[in-house]
């Protein structure tokens, strides 16, 4: 079950930038530098460095998606072999690196490369299952 650290990981970051979004709201609201009926309805509102971690919370129910229901998959049919398992760390830490870059500098060429990289590990992976389901 070792497979299950790396979500275990991927599901705290979810949760630490789910709390910094949170952080980043009502530090917005205390310092009044947003009103409440810009914010109802929509993120635009929000001043950029609290759109930051709220579109990166987003992000964390985006490509993560597919590693948790392939990380489900790999369990189930016993594919959790080292090399699952290091390319699983490996997207986590393309995620945790893309969380950073985003809610920090925010330098989209850096972000995105980072994000392909994860997403590369990501269909490495899927390669991985699909072709164990088709040569037993």
């Amino acid at each position: 079950m070792p497979l299950l650290y790396p979500v275990l990981a991927q599901v705290l970051l979810t949760f630490v930038v789910l709390f910094a979004t949170g952080s980043a709201r009502f530090k917005a609201l205390r310092e009044r530098r947003v009103k409440i009926g810009a914010i109802a309805v929509a993120n635009e509102g929000w001043p950029e460095d609290v759109r930051k971690f709220s579109n990166n919370y987003a992000n964390q129910f985006e490509t993560p998606v597919l590693f948790y229901v392939l990380c489900g998959i790999a369990i189930f049919i016993r594919a959790t072999d080292i090399l699952m398992l290091v390319l699983a760390w490996l997207f986590v830490v393309t995620r945790v690196l893309h969380a950073f870059i985003h809610t920090g500098s925010n330098d989209v060429q850096t972000r995105f490369r980072v994000f392909l990289a994860g997403v590369a590990v990501l269909i490495i992976m899927w390669a991985l299952i699909v072709l164990r389901l088709l040569i037993p």
